[in-house]
Parts: structure tokens; C-alpha cells; sequence
């Protein structure tokens, strides 16, 4: 045993101190080396140099190899991630694009400052749902220079030469847009209309911004109601967490007023009367608005009058100029006519002339019931297989939509479809509002409950419930594309059944008082003048209007998730890709 312990010692010691075998075999086939055979594949593993297998490598090289290959796979992250950001970012692009057209002939800055606009104007862009309106408004302004620079996208404009006129954005002298009106009839329509939608975002900046001021010490933009200066001798306490006030002698104020850009639409040459029109009539709002209402009703006024100007000559005699009555014998009656008559009307409610109002809108709603009914298109042929259909999305994906076409001007004579419909049923909403204040207006008068104001509220109250049926049964009818005609259908079925519910609880209110107090006088003063007959016939009032508000309030429920759905819908269709959000409608 002791011996065979000493042999193998020995034999390790001779193996460990004996030169490795290194047999030089001939080169075989590869079929031969990866033989099943147990020999060969031992032969072929004994190939294999172990000193080229276990050679050390220096620290030095050690580290310049984990270099390389750090530096390697680090590219490749970087590449990989600039790619990505670089598709998201032309994915987005292609998204507001589609969103928000512009005009192809625009610069691709001037496009991409126009979607950052309207991408900011959205209530949803940020989550605050805080819309930064000082943003917008430079975007807007840096866009308007660039469309009136000759060397970018304003080329064959005339501008005036003296500088007076001009705004200059962020106080650079190579900034700035004119005050004035231009001629822009030399540019063509798609010019024309992203400029008219420019000049229109730039006005409602301005509105939202009409008492900010801009601090030019920091750079910042804030309410007038914070800074300090003698023209605000009590400032209001800026928010916790905000920056300090800013001081008067460094302030300007934040933006253009708003007439600057209305006037500015209304005296340019080249834009349509639709496009007139609805300039005169946004700026009659805002002066509304501001309590001016003078001024805004010359604003109105001189909207009839670009509506009337458009008429053919055959039919100048359409409108009283003086009270604002389209004549029942009309022969031609344009979109825009009944728009401008139905504002001026809505002006005059607003402004407490009630009386002056409701003539002007039971003759639009006259003039409305006699259009012509619309055209009803030929049955739709048999449905595309769903190769044509992946065919034509594929399409839709790969390829841009072409620019929208053209809009009508609103000289032309509108048709009765659900859009006219719907606003027919606004009409009689605000006669409604009308008949049911003046009944009010005159209990108040005669501080007392007269036998003719009840029937006029039940009125005002008719012609408001059947404003509600026709506004429901229209948005019902409704095509699913056509986003921002059932946003006014739905915003004049929710405003219809405030009223309708804020009628029947003043009803009632005033029938528990009237209970009262005849069963007040009753308990008092029993005589043969007073019978039991009156408390019966005002318990028989009160329930019938208690009966009433129970039905408004089933019906209020029906309609409020009629109009969940609506915004649920517009939201889906504004928030995907195939969202059609146009501005040039």
C-alpha cells in the first residue's frame, strides 16, 4: 500500500515537470473532426493549444479592451435612442399636421410655430389644464412677422413704409408685423386662409391677455392686478410659491389690444365676407364683453352691412337697415345675413332691449323655415372588401391628406340640414328666454301675480321645451365626423334645458308662494268673499308644476348622459390620429 502511494507521487511529479504532448495531426476533413467516434473527437479536442487558451493579458489591455467595448455598445444606445426621438418627433409632426393644417406653401418653421400655437391653445395640452396665453400670443406674433417678411413667406406684399405701423416682436427691429390692413389678394387661397387664421388666434390671445403686462426686467408676463405702481394702489398678493410683483416703470403691456388685429382683418383686401364677417362679429363680443356696447353694436351694425354688400342687387331691399328685420318677402337670404341678424338680436337681449330683439328673431327662424330642403344623396353601393379597406388605411397612413378645400364665404343661400336645424332650435331657445324674462319683468312691475303672466311664461316655457326636443332629436341624427357641428347642437340642448329647468323652479317657487298666501288670507279673513275654491286651484297649480319639475329632472338625466357621451366622443376623435380637428370651417 505504502508503495503504491510513492509510485503515484512520483508519476504526478513526472507529469506536472514533463512537456505537454502536442501531437501534430494533418488536416482533416470536417466531416472527420466532428466524427460520433470517441477517438477522433478526443484527437481533435488535444489540438487545441492550451497556451493560447490560458495566456495572461496585462491589466493595461485588460482595461483598453472593456474600453472598446463600453464605448461600442454606448454608441449603439446613442444611435438607438437619437432614431427613436428623431421618429417619435416626425410621428408628432405628422400628427398636428393633420390636426392642424397649414398651408403648404408655408416655410416649415412658420408650419411648425403655427402647431405649436394651436397645440398650446388646447385646454388639454398641460395637465394643469392652464393655458399659457402669453405663449401663444408670441408664437402667433413671430408667425405673423414671418408671413409679412418678404424674404420668408410674405413675397409680393407691400408693406408700409413707415414704421409707426409696425409691431416689432421681442423688441428686434427684424421682427414685426403692420397694423395696417394689406393687400394679400396676390396670394393664393390656402395663403390666405392660414393668414386669416393667424391674425384670428393673435385676437384671441390678445382678449385673454387685455389686462397682463410684461415685465421687461425678467423677462415674464402676469396680471395687471399684481404689479405695484400708482396706477394699481392695491395690488393683489401673488400666489404662494410665485415670483415677486413686477414693477410699473418696468412694464408693458403683454400683448397687441385686440382691435389691432380685428381692424386688421376687416380693412385687408383679399379676404371673403364669411371671413369679414366673423371678424366683426368676434370683435362685437369682446366689446360686449368689455361693456362697451355702443361701440360693439357699431360693430354689428357694420357686420350687417358686409352681408348686404354681398347680396345680388335684386335683393338690396332683404333687410331693414334701421331695425335689423329680414322682410317676409325676401327673394334671396344668405348665411351670413341670418348670422349677422341673428347676432345683432342677440346683442340687443343681452343688452336689455328684449323688445328690439325678439323681431329680429322670429324673422331669421321665419326665414330659416322657408330654405329649401338639402339634396338626399343616392344609397351607398355596396361596402369595399377589407383588402380594399387595410389598402386605403395604408394609404391614409403612408401619405399626407392634401390641404382641405376652400369653405363656403356664406353668400351663398344655406339649405336646411341638421346643422340649420340646430340652429333654428337655438332660435326658439332664446325666444323663449325672451317671452319668459318679460313676463318677469312686468310681475316685478306690478308686484303682483297677473292672470296675463302666467300664460306668457307658459310661453316662453313652450317655445324652450320644443328648442330642447328638436336640439336632442337632431344631435341624434347627426353625422359622427362633423365634430364641431355637434359640439353647437349639444351646447344648445345643455343651454336649453338650464333654462327649461330654471323656468319650472321659478314657477313653482312663485305658486308655493301664491298657496301660501291665500291660505294665509283665508285663515285671516273668512268671509263670504273667500272660499275653499282658491286653495283648491292653487294646491291643483303647485302639483301640476311639481309633476313638471319631476319630469325635467328624469329628462336632465337622460340628457346628461346623452351629453357625456358627446364629450366622450369628441374626446376620442380629438385625441386620436384619425381626429379631424380642421380650423378652416
Amino acid at each position: 500500500m505504502v508503495q503504491a502511494t510513492i509510485a503515484t507521487a512520483k508519476s504526478k511529479r513526472a507529469f506536472a515537470t514533463h512537456t505537454p504532448f502536442h501531437p501534430k495531426l494533418p488536416a482533416t476533413p470536417a466531416a472527420q473532426v466532428f466524427s460520433k467516434t470517441r477517438t477522433s473527437l478526443s484527437l481533435h479536442l488535444f489540438s487545441i493549444d492550451p497556451t493560447a487558451v490560458l495566456r495572461p493579458i496585462s491589466k493595461k489591455q485588460h482595461l483598453k479592451q472593456e474600453t472598446k467595448q463600453f464605448l461600442k455598445y454606448l454608441f449603439y444606445v446613442h444611435v438607438g435612442l437619437v432614431s427613436l426621438g428623431l421618429l417619435v418627433a416626425l410621428v408628432s409632426v405628422e400628427v398636428y399636421e393633420r390636426r392642424y393644417q397649414t398651408p403648404p406653401e408655408w416655410t416649415f418653421r412658420s408650419r411648425n410655430i403655427f402647431r405649436a400655437a394651436r397645440k398650446i391653445e388646447e385646454p388639454d395640452y398641460s395637465a394643469s389644464g392652464i393655458i399659457e396665453w402669453p405663449d401663444i400670443d408670441n408664437n402667433y406674433a413671430s408667425l405673423l412677422s414671418r408671413l409679412e417678411d418678404p424674404d420668408v413667406d410674405g413675397k409680393d406684399l407691400e408693406l408700409p413704409a413707415n414704421d409707426q405701423d409696425r409691431v416689432w416682436v421681442f423688441g428686434l427691429r427684424r421682427l414685426g408685423f403692420t397694423r395696417k390692413g394689406l393687400d394679400i389678394s396676390m396670394k393664393s387661397e390656402e395663403w390666405r386662409r392660414g393668414y386669416y387664421a393667424a391674425l384670428m388666434g393673435a385676437a384671441r390671445a390678445a382678449e385673454h391677455l387685455d389686462q397682463w403686462v410684461f415685465d421687461r426686467s425678467r423677462g415674464m408676463s402676469c396680471p395687471k392686478e399684481y404689479m405695484i405702481g400708482p396706477s394699481n394702489p392695491r395690488p393683489k398678493p401673488v400666489p404662494y410659491g410665485a415670483s415677486s410683483p413686477p414693477l410699473e416703470e418696468n412694464c408693458d403691456p403683454a400683448s397687441e389690444p385686440p382691435r389691432t388685429f380685428y381692424t386688421k382683418i376687416l380693412t385687408s383686401t383679399g379676404f371673403t365676407s364669411g371671413q369679414r364677417l366673423d371678424a366683426a362679429l368676434a370683435y362685437g363680443d369682446y366689446l360686449d364683453w368689455k361693456g362697451l356696447h355702443e361701440s360693439a353694436e357699431e360693430m354689428y351694425d357694420w357686420g350687417l352691412d358686409i352681408a348686404m354688400g354681398a347680396l345680388p342687387l335684386e335683393a338690396n331691399h332683404t333687410v331693414d337697415t334701421q331695425t335689423g328685420i329680414i322682410s317676409s318677402d325676401a327673394i334671396y337670404v344668405s348665411n351670413n345675413l341670418l348670422k349677422a341678424a341673428n347676432a345683432l338680436a342677440v346683442h340687443h337681449a343681452q343688452t336689455g332691449r328684449p323688445s328690439t330683439a325678439l323681431p329680429i328673431f322670429l324673422s331669421v327662424l321665419r326665414a330659416r323655415k322657408q330654405l329649401s330642403l338639402p339634396h338626399v344623396p343616392a344609397p351607398p353601393g355596396e361596402e369595399h372588401s377589407r383588402v380594399q379597406q387595410f389598402l386605403a388605411f395604408a394609404k391614409w397612413v403612408l401619405i399626407s391628406p392634401s390641404y382641405p378645400p376652400p369653405p363656403p364665404t356664406g353668400d351663398e343661400a344655406p339649405i336646411r340640414n341638421p346643422k340649420a336645424i340646430c340652429e333654428e332650435a337655438a332660435i326658439m331657445a332664446h325666444v323663449g328666454e325672451i317671452l319668459f324674462a318679460s313676463s318677469q319683468d312686468r310681475t316685478q312691475q306690478s308686484s303682483a301675480h297677473d292672470s296675463k303672466t302666467l300664460p306668457q311664461q307658459q310661453s316662453g316655457l313652450s317655445w324652450t321645451r320644443d328648442a330642447v326636443d328638436i336640439s336632442e332629436s337632431t344631435l341624434s341624427t347627426m353625422n359622427l365626423n362633423d365634430l364641431d357641428e355637434r359640439q353647437a347642437c349639444a351646447e344648445c340642448l345643455r343651454s336649453g334645458m338650464e333654462n327649461w329647468l330654471a323656468m319650472v323652479r321659478k314657477i313653482l317657487k312663485e305658486e308655493q308662494t301664491i298657496t301660501a298666501t291665500t291660505g294665509q288670507k283665508i285663515a285671516t279673513r273668512r268671509s263670504w268673499f273667500w272660499s275653499g275654491h282658491d286653495v283648491e286651484n292653487a294646491e291643483v297649480n303647485k302639483g301640476k308644476w311639481d309633476h313638471e319639475l319631476q319630469f325635467v329632472n328624469e329628462r336632465l338625466s337622460h340628457v346628461q348622459e346623452l351629453l357625456s357621451r358627446e364629450d366622450a366622443l369628441r374626446k376620442a376623435r380629438g385625441a386620436s390620429l384619425l381626429g379631424n380637428g380642421m380650423i378652416f370651417s
